[in-house]
């Protein structure tokens, strides 16, 4: 019963791992609570330590945990000893995330340690994380090209390795990363599950990237990251097609697929099995020549978010999906919004989360939003963002009546965006929400087309509605930042 006990504290404690200050007060109740919570606090410290002060203190632990002999080789200062007492716990073996910039930004600018480069001090400190006798292994890593030019990050070749990245499960890459290590990597590595690799267009070399990627056995979530500013234009095209041909080796496994490119090749149609799918292309001749999206089918996917896509492109594969889309985001697509729309309330039946962009003629797809909200009758999150050239060319006020008339009953959580808004017309939702449930209200507006003392209006008629129970929480800003209501 006793460990039955336990196996439920540790589940409920694994629930807290992202909030800091409850776990940390699990400490002090009893010696089993303490055992319990230190594993958890200690598998990925990089989360909670993101000031100087902290980090400091941090590093200090790590000192702690060297060989007498480390730190005669380090030269460290004896009053860090002498002052703290030697951990009661290996903290180190439950370091699980390895964050090699992480790991860079602890060992810089500390001055407890003397007479020794910082390439010394990386080397023992990456030999206290990676070595034969870690009891558990790494199920994350982390590496970045920021210090390439300083340091030979040869992190296969270090004894142990072998043993703390076999089971490896995420893997996370920046940049012009050394294409040895992957290589390296990919000899002991075989069970990654999410691999995301950023800044594709900075790369000289791909070939060990491709080699790690080949090699996994049940590769589930990828993420290809470009620069937002390059992606589709510069970049040598062939890196594009051979990350693209290393995936369609998994096609029975890849899950998740963001990419931040035009496709090179046909590789969607390689993967029928796809749950999310998400495109970022900042261009949109990007997106010539991809008729083959046409006869696309994704019978599962339920997450679906593109921008720039094609419209006509996006009608088919919405109608390929079989009803399962659950999460829609589309994000400045071309001028066909109205048979997009109707594409969504046709065959989304399920549909919870829809953010969309109207950029030309948008008051003419007003009627369209009304059969949505009948048609999508799950719906409990809607966002809509307006980019018509001109202001106050959308009407609002139409939009808001067929909301407090049609939104099926879960639906109260709103973001809304354009140039401009209206006193009135918000005034004009709010009196017809009632008996609803109250409002989640996001507004982001152009701060050159509203001056101040309107900003100060809109707030005003906010907190008069939240003190009627209209509306429960609000947010204006001029920033339409993603964020989720608590």
């Amino acid at each position: 019963m006793s460990k039955l006990n336990e196996d439920v504290l540790f589940l409920i404690f694994k629930e807290l791992k992202h909030d800091k200050k409850s776990l940390y007060s699990c400490l002090f109740v009893n010696r089993t609570w303490c055992e319990i919570v230190v594993p958890i606090l200690w598998e990925n410290p990089g989360q909670y330590h993101g000031y100087n002060s902290s980090m400091s203190k941090l590093f200090k632990s790590i000192i702690l945990h060297l060989s007498e002999e480390s730190r005669d080789t380090l030269g460290i200062d004896n009053s860090i000893t002498e002052t703290y007492k030697r951990p009661l716990f290996n903290y180190i073996d439950y370091w699980k995330y390895l964050d090699i910039s992480f790991i860079e930004n602890l060992i810089f600018g500390r001055r407890i340690i003397k007479n020794s480069s910082t390439s010394v001090i990386k080397n023992e400190i990456l030999k206290l994380f990676i070595n034969k006798n870690r009891n558990t292994k790494f199920i994350h890593l982390f590496i970045q090209d920021k210090y390439k030019k300083y340091y030979d990050y040869q992190l296969h070749h270090i004894s142990g390795a072998e043993h703390c990245f076999s089971n490896l499960e995420s893997f996370y890459c920046q940049g012009d990363v050394d294409q040895n290590v992957m290589k390296g990597l990919a000899k002991i590595c075989k069970s990654i599950k999410k691999f995301r690799f950023e800044y594709v267009s900075c790369c000289a070399d791909i070939s060990g990237i491709i080699k790690l990627i080949e090699v996994q056995k049940r590769l589930n979530d990828v993420d290809f990251t470009d620069d937002y500013y390059n992606n589709g234009l510069n970049t040598n095209k062939s890196f594009y097609k051979s990350l693209e041909e290393s995936l369609i080796r998994h096609a029975e496994t890849v899950h998740y697929l963001r990419m931040d490119w035009k496709p090179i090749t046909r590789l969607l149609s390689y993967l029928p099995n796809l749950l999310s799918l998400e495109f970022n292309i900042t261009h949109t001749k990007c997106w010539d020549e991809l008729d083959y999206l046409n006869d696309l089918s994704l019978p599962n996917l339920k997450i679906l978010k593109t921008h720039r896509a094609p419209s006509k492109s996006l009608v088919n594969l919405i109608e390929s999906t079989k009803g399962h889309l659950t999460e829609i985001d589309i994000t400045y697509n071309d001028i066909d919004n109205e048979r997009l729309i109707q594409a969504i309330y046709q065959n989304c039946p399920n549909l919870r989360y829809l953010k969309i962009s109207l950029m030309n003629n948008t008051n003419s797809l007003i009627s369209e939003f009304e059969n949505l909200l009948i048609n999508c009758k799950l719906l409990s999150e809607l966002i809509i963002e307006i980019y018509d050239r001109y202001i106050n060319v959308f009407s609002w006020d139409k939009l808001f009546i067929i909301l407090a008339k049609s939104a099926p009953i879960g639906l109260f959580k709103f973001k809304f965006h354009s140039k401009r808004f209206e006193l009135e017309d918000f005034k004009l939702f709010f009196d017809n929400w009632k008996n609803r449930n109250p409002i989640l209200l996001t507004i982001g507006y152009n701060p050159f087309s509203i001056s101040l003392k309107e900003y100060h209006q809109l707030v005003d008629l906010f907190e008069k509605y939240k003190v009627k129970e209209i509306i429960k929480k609000f947010f204006i800003s001029c920033l339409f930042e993603e964020f989720e209501w608590n």
